[in-house]
């Protein structure tokens, strides 16, 4: 069932089972301001309680994908209460835990799928945005950006330090922290950071295109599939091959399963419906 959501920075509609999630402050380049953090913890909370809701389209308003927290002296006017007083970085380390932590973890764990299109440049807290989502496409016009260290002193956060190890390695992830230098869409697709980087012009096309491709799919199995990919690998190949075990048989019981062993036994198309 279709419907919509008035948010105060964002534009949330659903049609056929996908959330379509827009960062909107284009003015403000997509900058993370506490009432859109604010406005991203509901939307993921919408999501979650959904059962209608099969894939996720993020994306950003205007030429920016999101260009990092708002540091405009008036961000937070109109947002959460302010933490308690205190130096500045028990102010920001109360910030990250109350507000900015919670949205990015609620985004990373959301059961379904989410697929982001970044429409402009990534930087610094928008990166890890950016990298939340499951599959990654960017405009061949769109930058990454890491700012923190160059510009504010400060370290990369809301998962940077997680995602980008993790994607590009170690070496690649110091450099891009460390200069602060700005990284192509062309090369985040080569270096194996997002999943691929296209023309501008079918930049939504492109993405509205796999998440349809995700919501007709086997929800279980995505479901299963981020969790086994984002928690922590087990240290040994014994105990990764125990925890597939694990996964598969719970969805060696699903309907999902017994219609695509059907499917592929009268060599047609699986009808899956997420039970």
């Amino acid at each position: 069932m279709a419907f919509t959501m008035q948010f105060d920075t964002l534009i949330f509609e659903t049609r056929e089972g996908i959330a379509y999630v827009t960062l909107n402050r284009p003015e403000r380049l997509n900058a993370l301001s506490d009432p859109l953090v604010a406005d991203l913890r509901r939307a993921a909370a919408v999501i979650e309680s959904n059962a209608d809701i099969r894939a996720v389209l993020l994306t950003g308003a205007g030429r920016a994908f999101c260009a990092g927290a708002d540091l405009t002296g008036d961000n937070a006017a109109a947002g959460p209460p302010q933490p308690p007083a205190g130096s500045t970085g028990e102010r920001i380390r109360a910030s990250m835990q109350q507000h900015f932590n919670p949205m990015v973890n609620a985004w990373y764990q959301l059961r379904v799928p989410v697929v982001v299109a970044v429409n402009g440049v990534a930087a610094g807290a928008g990166v890890s945005l950016a990298l939340q989502g499951d599959i990654v496409l960017a405009a061949k016009s769109a930058t990454f950006i890491e700012l923190f260290a160059p510009k504010l002193g400060l370290i990369p956060d809301l998962g940077s330090t997680f995602f980008l190890p993790r994607l590009v390695g170690t070496a690649r992830a110091k450099g891009l922290t460390l200069l602060g230098d700005k990284l192509t869409a062309a090369d985040a697709a080569d270096w194996g950071l997002i999943w691929a980087c296209v023309d501008d012009a079918v930049l939504l096309e492109r993405a509205q295109s796999i998440a349809q491709r995700l919501a007709a799919g086997p929800t279980q199995a995505y479901q299963r599939i981020k969790t086994v990919f984002n928690i922590q690998p087990p240290a040994t190949l014994a105990e990764q091959l125990a925890l597939e075990a694990e996964h598969q048989a719970a969805l060696g019981d699903t309907k999902d399963f017994a219609e695509g062993v059907t499917a592929f036994r009268d060599k047609r198309a699986p009808k899956f419906s997420g039970a």
